[in-house]
């Protein structure tokens, strides 16, 4: 497959420097869907060039190596580029993952499948449009690309899941023990929700509906939440909201919707 230049070609990578606080471990959520996930999983397998992209891996390259860990249990052979804007951030390859400065246009690369954890919550809404438009047009052909955010203790999560026509779905990850109601997750929502979670937008419906659910859920408390959430989500359904079954049982509640049932109402122009 033909690839672009090299990441040591381009000198001008697109984005700005943000904070860069990382973890070990902050990511697993995601990473436990990626790898389960069967769109994700899919394209990593049948992806003549197993290129995986984690772009502003932060101060410290931990969730990029373990993100790399967990996708070798999907495909062995993938290939996975840490990506920071900040060259003081790049560090030395190792154990088959490689790092390099670059931002929004993937310096050069043509990737399957890219990461961007906790990237755009730190720039304005505005901006989101742009980034995403321009992550995509650097995909490989029938790339994905997953923009998430979660919490510094990695308990709380939240992302879209973007193909080059746009998104696909938004996915609700959280530890079933250190969350009280769905709706706390509301301050972990990607930039392009997270100002829209208000009265009138769909993804303040979906989030009260699943604090009502998750209510009347409350006699299965005593079986622990994971039991308590499968019931609320099933209450969730039967109102009419498309959650997504999952063949497998989990270990943290999951929220998953296609992005039509959140995508943000459209924006009035000035005056009218």
């Amino acid at each position: 497959m033909a690839r672009r230049a090299s990441p040591d070609q381009l000198t001008k990578p697109v984005g700005t420097i943000t904070r860069g606080t990382t973890g070990v471990n902050r990511l697993r959520r995601s990473d436990r869907w990626l790898t389960h996930d069967e769109l994700v999983s899919g394209r990593l397998r049948a992806a003549n060039d197993p290129l995986v992209v984690d772009l502003g891996y932060g101060a410290s390259p931990w969730t990029t190596l373990e993100l790399a860990t967990r996708l070798r249990t999907v495909r062995p052979d993938v290939r996975v580029v840490g990506l920071e804007i900040d060259p003081a951030r790049v560090v030395p390859g190792r154990d088959g993952v490689t790092f390099a400065r670059g931002g929004f246009e993937l310096a050069g690369l043509r990737p399957v499948l890219v990461r961007a954890f906790n990237v755009l919550r730190q720039y304005p809404e505005a901006a989101v449009p742009d980034a995403w438009s321009t992550i995509l047009s650097g995909l490989a052909p029938d790339g994905i690309l997953i923009d998430g955010t979660c919490d510094e203790l990695g308990r709380r999560c939240a992302w879209v899941l973007l193909e080059c026509s746009g998104p696909r779905s938004l996915t609700l990850a959280w530890d079933p023990f250190t969350v009280d109601q769905p709706s706390d997750i509301a301050e972990r929502l990607p930039k392009v929700l997270i100002h829209r979670n208000v009265p009138g937008e769909p993804i303040h419906a979906l989030l009260t509906a699943a604090d009502r659910a998750w209510a009347r859920a409350a006699p299965l408390a005593p079986f622990g939440p994971r039991v308590r959430w499968r019931a609320a989500a099933e209450s969730l359904r039967q109102e009419g909201f498309p959650l997504r079954r999952y063949r497998r049982r989990m270990r943290d509640c999951v929220l998953s919707v296609p992005w039509e049932t959140v995508a943000p109402n459209p924006v009035a122009p000035l005056g009218v």
